[in-house]
């Protein structure tokens, strides 16, 4: 419906000679008052000195609207235009949903385009904390949903394995490892001292136990990244996240990118030298300071890789680029951008989603799960306690500029409070109708099933939410807010849970109504499956 009012307004605004610009569509809040709605006679107002009653009331004067479409429409104060959807349509995009089936729900703004999401990129230091998890589960759930409207996308983990923090870990390591051979070594200063190094060490010392204090650093290092990594590939795959590319930082310096970069900005005047660092020129782009690019000891600042990182993905082609960052990265950020712009390169197709920090709570109070001497919680503690799925929907049912508050006690219920087991048991539910539908002799084959017989007030409510899933995903896609989605699938667990609560499915003596109601609820367990299947959370049928 929401395609025929848009392409039907525009024709008639532009017929005026009036904007069409302006015209967009919202939900009523209130069933009474349509199933869309319009504001573009309020928002014309002003340009054609008219009241928005007027302007409605020219803008719809005979419009002869497909009624197979459109039951009616209304003018309401002050200058709304309201519609409502036919039965006939509500009933025919219900079988287009059972039609559909797997497929319901995917769109085509991406057909043909390619996007690249980069997410995670953690310093190969140590494992995946609580924080790197949101950043994962939005990553992995954003790329789900580009995929779904079309878009063929690279999931991107950046391996930032230069510079200082990593000749850190490998002089930590290689103290951990002198340790266990009886020397007493101290870290350095800033080194890591989590316990997971001490394990890292034990196994270099199975592996090489020749190692002593003059063997190179970079034995260590290396040995260092390799099995920390392999710790954080763990964690994702325990999660459900694949990535297909993993970009070398290392590489940007081997290949001349860092250079080639200074290189740029030193031809626009925007590079100079002060207390033996090199400065990138921000104050004359309209931010507030200017930024170190290259410290005195002569190591960059993360700045600077960042720049020549995209340079890389805008000179590899993608149509979308779209960056997780915590936020730490919000000043960063639009340096970077800043001096893509400089170098003439376009930036548009660039979005950045900054997300929160996560609080974790037990009993109300903030806790943590972790009595290692390193001060964080790793994401593996966390899926221990409470399970994948569960992680995976608590870390994006908030939007991802709010702080989460993560709620190890709800998380952990097997009840109706937690919205995870909510979700699953709505399908687990209708798994258990269709098999004692089946017992009891009824046809659960719903091919030909009458749908005109689906006529009561919480029936078209539930048909109502489970035509709105395109929209959930397109509003997801366009805004880049994955939290709409699990919202969504909460509501219409809702619209289910009423409906069963008020009407009887299996009902031998109403076999023709019995088997349209089916018919809804496998439209139903449909979108619920979709929607689970792109959030990465398991649909049981039994539970």
């Amino acid at each position: 419906m929401f395609d025929y009012l848009e392409q039907q307004l525009t024709a008639r605004l532009e017929a005026l000679g009036w904007s069409s610009d302006r015209l967009q569509f919202s939900r009523p809040k209130k069933k009474e008052n349509g199933d869309w709605a319009t504001n573009v006679a309020m928002t014309l107002a002003r340009d054609l000195k008219r009241s928005p009653i007027q302007i409605a009331e020219e803008l719809m004067a005979g419009w002869q609207y497909d009624q197979s479409i459109v039951a009616k429409f209304i003018i309401v104060q002050p200058g709304f235009i309201n519609f409502f959807q036919s039965s006939d349509y509500l009933l025919t995009q219900l079988q287009q949903v059972l039609d559909i089936g797997d497929d319901f729900g995917k769109g085509t703004t991406g057909a043909g385009k390619t996007a690249q999401v980069e997410f995670v990129s953690a310093n190969p230091t140590g494992p995946l904390t609580v924080g790197h998890g949101r950043q994962t589960v939005l990553g992995d759930t954003l790329s789900s949903i580009l995929t779904w409207s079309g878009y063929e996308v690279t999931r991107e983990y950046y391996f930032n394995n230069a510079g200082r923090q990593m000749r850190l870990l490998g002089e930590s390591l290689k103290a951990r490892y002198l340790e266990l051979k009886g020397l007493k070594m101290a870290l350095p200063d800033g080194g890591y001292e989590g316990e997971y190094l001490i394990n890292v060490a034990r196994n270099l010392l199975a592996d090489q136990p020749d190692l002593d204090a003059d063997s190179d650093i970079d034995l260590f290092k290396s040995f260092a990244e390799e099995s920390i990594f392999a710790i954080i590939k763990s964690s994702l795959d325990r999660i459900g996240v694949k990535h297909d590319v993993f970009y070398n930082e290392r590489s940007l310096y081997e290949t001349g990118k860092i250079d080639e970069v200074l290189a740029l900005l030193r031809e626009q005047g925007l590079i100079y030298e002060k207390d033996g660092a090199t400065w990138f020129k921000t104050s004359e782009l309209g931010i507030e300071q200017d930024r170190v690019l290259v410290k005195s000891s002569g190591e960059p600042t993360y700045r600077l890789p960042d720049i020549a990182y995209h340079r890389e993905k805008i000179a590899r082609g993608f149509d979308l680029v779209v960056d997780i960052f915590g936020a730490d990265h919000i000043d960063a950020y639009p340096d970077v951008l800043s001096a893509l712009k400089v170098m003439d390169l376009k930036t548009d197709h660039i979005h950045v989603v900054i997300h929160q920090f996560v609080t974790l709570l037990r009993s109300g109070e903030v806790v943590k799960m972790s009595t290692r001497k390193a001060n964080f919680v790793t994401l593996d503690e966390l899926i221990d306690e409470v399970g994948a799925d569960v992680v995976r929907y608590f870390y994006i049912m908030r939007s991802a500029s709010s702080h989460l508050n993560f709620d190890l006690d709800l998380a952990k219920r097997q009840t109706e409070e937690n919205p995870v087991f909510y979700l699953q048991y709505a399908n687990a539910r209708i798994s258990s109708i269709f098999r004692r539908a089946k017992e009891r002799g009824l046809d659960t084959n719903i091919e030909g099933a009458d749908l005109t017989l689906l006529n009561e007030e919480f029936t078209i409510a539930l048909i109502n939410e489970t035509l709105t899933f395109p929209e959930v995903i397109d509003h997801c896609l366009r805004s880049l807010e994955v939290h709409h989605l699990p919202s969504y699938l909460f509501e219409l667990a809702t619209a289910l849970h009423k409906f069963y609560t008020e009407y009887k499915v299996i009902d031998l003596d109403q076999p023709e109504l019995s088997q349209a109601r089916l018919a809804l609820l496998e439209a139903v367990q449909i979108t619920l499956r979709n929607g689970l299947r792109i959030l990465g959370i398991s649909a049981p049928d039994h539970m």
